[in-house]
C-alpha cells in the first residue's frame, strides 16, 4: 500500500478540509530544523525547508508531499543509492550519498523530492521517521488543525471509502426520488387542464 509507514498508517490528504494556513509546511520545517524550534529555526543557515507543500489548484489547496510508493520510480532511477527503501517501509533519502543529479525528482510522478540549490541536495519527506519511532505522528499532522492531513489504517480508509460510495448512492437516490415526485405533480397539474 502507498505511503505505509512504521505504524502501518498511510498519510491522508483531505483537499476540502484545506484552507491553506501552511501550518503543516512550518511545522515540517521546525521539525527537520537543528534546534526543533520556531524561533531557534529562523536563525539556522541553511534554513531549514518543508518536505510538504501546498499548492493551489483551482479552488482547492493540496498539501502534497512523498506517497513512499511500493515500487518508488525516485529509488529506482537514483544511481548512487541515496534513495532507497527502509526497512520500515517509508522511502528516504541518505544526503551523504546525494549528487544533486536530481533524477529521483524527474522520476517521481508528482516530483516531491525537490532540488534545494542552497544545499545542493534533494529534500523530500521521511515521515517524520525519527517522530514515528517515538510514537508521534509526523509534524504536519500534529499541526494541520483542520483535519485535512491524518494517518489512517489502510482498513479505516477502505471504510471511508466505502461510507462515501453509499452516501453517494443514497443522496441519488433520494434526488431521483425528489425529481419523481416532482414531476409526477407536474403530470397531476396538466391532467386537469383542459386541451381545447
Amino acid at each position: 500500500m502507498s505511503g505505509q509507514s512504521l505504524s502501518g498508517k498511510v498519510l491522508v490528504f483531505d483537499v476540502s478540509r484545506c484552507i491553506g494556513c501552511r501550518h503543516c509546511e512550518i511545522a515540517c520545517a521546525v521539525a527537520h530544523s537543528s534546534s526543533k524550534s520556531l524561533f531557534g529555526a529562523v536563525y539556522e543557515w541553511p534554513r531549514p525547508k518543508p518536505r510538504i507543500r501546498v499548492y493551489r489548484v483551482e479552488s482547492y489547496n493540496v498539501p502534497l508531499t512523498c506517497r513512499h510508493c511500493e515500487d518508488a520510480p525516485c529509488v529506482r532511477v537514483c544511481p548512487t543509492g541515496a534513495m532507497y527503501r527502509a526497512n520500515v517501509g517509508l522511502v528516504l533519502h541518505n544526503p551523504a550519498k546525494c549528487i544533486g543529479c536530481k533524477l529521483c525528482e524527474v522520476a517521481c510522478p508528482i516530483a516531491h523530492p525537490r532540488y534545494d540549490p542552497e544545499l545542493r541536495l534533494l529534500i523530500k519527506c521521511d515521515l517524520c521517521v525519527e517522530r514515528l519511532r517515538q510514537g508521534l505522528r509526523p509534524a504536519c499532522v500534529d499541526a494541520c488543525k483542520t483535519g485535512a492531513l491524518r494517518l489512517e489504517t489502510p482498513d479505516k480508509l477502505a471504510q471511508m471509502k466505502a461510507e462515501s460510495i453509499l452516501e453517494a448512492l443514497i443522496k441519488g437516490v433520494e434526488i431521483a426520488r425528489e425529481r419523481k415526485s416532482i414531476l409526477n405533480m407536474m403530470l397531476e397539474s396538466y391532467r386537469t387542464v383542459s386541451w381545447i
